[in-house]
């Protein structure tokens, strides 16, 4: 039987990780999965997230099973982080997941319930997970422009390509800090896609991944806050991963707003069901962590001081980039990188100039050119931006921003 299974492709962000394991160089920097690092360059543990672990050390007797959607405690305080009042969460249900990922699956796995074989819309680029998920998950996907030539938002050519999307389809949007480009639409262009939504019937999905890492808590999450507001249904996939660190602990829920109560009960049902075939349940100490957090006047606001310096320090890291690649004479590609925000930076090489600076100076990005601004290390600033310099020098290597 085995001898039957076709080579299946390799997943290309595993893939560079562990060529860049294998590297010897010491000065190699690893720019490819998305995770925060500090200025020493390791990924820390949050000190709100270690106060809540020895919380829960110390009042925890049982290990036994949750339930199919996990930690009540957590779906509530996640309920009320992202959607902000009553009003909202009285129309919404919400259900623990396996992190971010899980919480993409199990919604299109409610797509696909509902209308099966629907067609839900991505962006172009998108995250790099998002199409195997939505057509694991048997939908239809179609993209969407999103970023122009100059690298700003494509907002004419995405509101000219979602025209296009009809009543009953999924328009994916992430709700802030665009993985893989750093590049967001501004409050106006929310305004015009919520408005094209309520006229032409489809139904908004947001990723929220990077929440509290672009503008701030609150100005992150205030593009899905309106479109909930404004939008009788609406799919939300949360992550846990980035904004609490915890991203081995795979927590995350899925959120939907719907009309009536009754659809309430039938949604939570069903994702209950797909969790079950799935995964069954999912694991309670990421949950646990999260809800103690936010239950607590202390521990939250210590884990939103926490986030804030993790903020500040990314922004610092791509003002410095900028600010480099400007003495080194590459002011377009500055500005480009400048109008970016979130953990990602889009650079503006080819897929050949990824493949160069990769081999001349260690510096491993994605081919499509985005690299982990949150991961390196304030000092290695300047060697990142002669990398990325003498990659430009070569001018097929070079993609237009």
């Amino acid at each position: 039987m085995l001898e039957l299974l076709p080579a299946p492709p390799v997943d290309p962000l595993w893939d560079l990780a562990a060529e860049f394991a294998a590297d010897p160089r010491p000065e190699r920097l690893d720019l490819v999965l998305g995770v925060y690092r500090d200025a020493t360059g390791v990924t820390p543990v949050m000190a709100a997230v270690r106060e809540a672990e020895i919380q829960l050390a110390e009042r925890s007797g049982t290990k036994e099973y949750l339930g199919l959607s996990g930690n009540t405690a957590f779906n509530r305080a996640m309920l009320s982080l992202v959607l902000g009042s009553e009003e909202l969460m009285g129309r919404a249900t919400s259900v623990q997941t396996v992190a971010g990922t899980g919480a993409l699956r199990l919604l299109a796995d409610l797509v696909q319930q509902t209308r099966p074989g629907a067609t839900v819309w991505i962006s172009d680029p998108a995250y790099v997970n998002h199409r195997p998920i939505l057509e694991g998950a048997g939908l239809t996907v179609r993209t969407y422009r999103w970023r122009d030539d100059t690298g700003r938002p494509d907002t004419e050519g995405m509101l000219d390509d979602l025209a296009g999307a009809r009543r009953g389809d999924v328009v994916l949007l992430q709700g802030c800090c665009h993985n893989p480009t750093g590049v967001d639409p501004s409050s106006g262009t929310w305004e015009q896609l919520a408005a094209l939504a309520a006229a032409n019937g489809w139904v908004p999905f947001v990723d929220l991944a990077y929440h509290g890492l672009g503008d701030g808590l609150a100005a992150d999450l205030a593009p899905t806050r309106m479109l909930a507001e404004r939008l009788p249904e609406v799919l939300i996939a949360v992550s846990c991963s980035k904004n609490f660190g915890l991203y081995s602990d795979r927590t995350g829920c899925a959120i939907v707003l719907g009309s009536s109560k009754r659809t309430l009960r039938h949604v939570e049902t069903a994702l209950q069901n797909a969790a079950r075939t799935l995964y069954s349940m999912p694991p309670d100490h990421g949950a646990a962590i999260v809800a103690t957090i936010l239950d607590d006047e202390h521990l939250r606001t210590e884990w939103l001081a926490e986030l804030g310096a993790m903020r500040h320090r990314i922004t610092a890291n791509r003002t410095d980039l900028v600010a480099h690649l400007r003495a080194l004479g590459h002011e377009e590609e500055a500005r480009s990188l400048a109008r970016q925000k979130g953990m990602f930076s889009m650079l503006p090489l080819t897929p050949d100039g990824m493949r160069r600076m990769r081999r001349q100076s260690g510096i491993y990005g994605t081919a499509a050119g985005r690299i982990n601004i949150a991961g390196v290390p304030a000092h290695r600033i300047p060697f990142l931006a002669h990398g990325i310099a003498t990659a430009l020098q070569t001018p097929h290597t070079a993609r237009s921003v």
